[in-house]
């Protein structure tokens, strides 16, 4: 097993409520005690987990938040970003929609518009449920409940057959050092396949998810075309990103960190 592998493990099984001891990670992976005390730190290091004495805990007392949860904070951040992503679509547009909360907003903003939305979210797919104009496809695959998401063989299958003009792409962290990044390994492989189906790759992301440095690897920042991102955050995370790619700051209001 990777060390990749190893950790997503690790941080699903904390995301489930559990704890995680150094020493029975150990025998569950058939490695080191110093193996799994590197792998922790690397995950403390990049904000995903919590060390204790002997093991780690997950930073949200040990649970994923919920999408309800995610989905109100930093909302006015996250509507200004969707304002600002639905500004760039021309009439006619075929779009591919990540799962999120960003995207939920974007979403809503392309109400009424003459275009065609493929979304991995049952979420966003229902915005437009008594939408007269806007042509959905959803595409299939496993659903992930923390996420709302649509992931897996599936999913992957039906996008290396479809094609589209923009895709607005959610993420967990974006840094230089680890690039575009998500906790975990099935969606990340999702979100790549999403890459490959696009011309143009825009990612939407409130600011709390800059400079983090996240487990799964996305995307390199050279494949982005452009960052829409708001502007309460970290100003030498986002000076370092903007030599890297090309990034659009809306208003962020007083939300609060996701």
């Amino acid at each position: 097993m990777f060390a990749e592998e190893r950790k997503t493990e690790i941080l699903q099984l904390l995301q489930s409520g559990k704890k995680a001891k150094v020493g029975e990670l150990s025998k569950r992976f058939a490695v080191s005690e110093s193996t799994i005390r590197r792998d922790l730190q690397e995950m403390e290091d990049s904000g995903l987990i919590q060390r204790t004495h002997g093991g780690a805990i997950s930073p949200q007392t040990g649970l994923e938040l919920s999408f309800k949860e995610k989905e109100i904070r930093n909302l006015e951040a996250k509507s200004q970003i969707a304002a600002a992503a639905a500004a760039l679509v021309q009439d006619g547009e075929a779009l591919l929609l990540d799962a999120g909360t960003t995207t939920l907003q974007i979403a809503k903003a392309l109400r009424g518009r003459p275009v065609t939305v493929a979304t991995t979210s049952m979420d966003v797919a229902q915005v437009f449920t008594d939408d007269p104009v806007v042509e959905v496809w959803v595409l299939g695959g496993t659903f992930r409940k923390t996420t709302h998401s649509l992931v897996g063989f599936i999913t992957n299958t039906v996008l290396a057959n479809l094609h589209f003009d923009k895709i607005f792409l959610g993420a967990n962290g974006v840094s230089v050092e680890t690039a575009v990044t998500t906790p975990f390994l099935v969606e990340a492989e999702t979100k790549r396949h999403m890459l490959k189906a696009a011309s143009e790759v825009i990612v939407v992301t409130d600011s709390s998810k800059l400079g983090i440095k996240g487990l799964c690897r996305i995307c390199s920042l050279d494949e982005v075309d452009l960052l829409i991102t708001d502007d309460q955050g970290d100003d030498d995370a986002l000076r370092s990103i903007r030599e890297f790619v090309r990034v659009q700051v809306v208003p962020g209001g007083k939300g609060g960190p996701v």
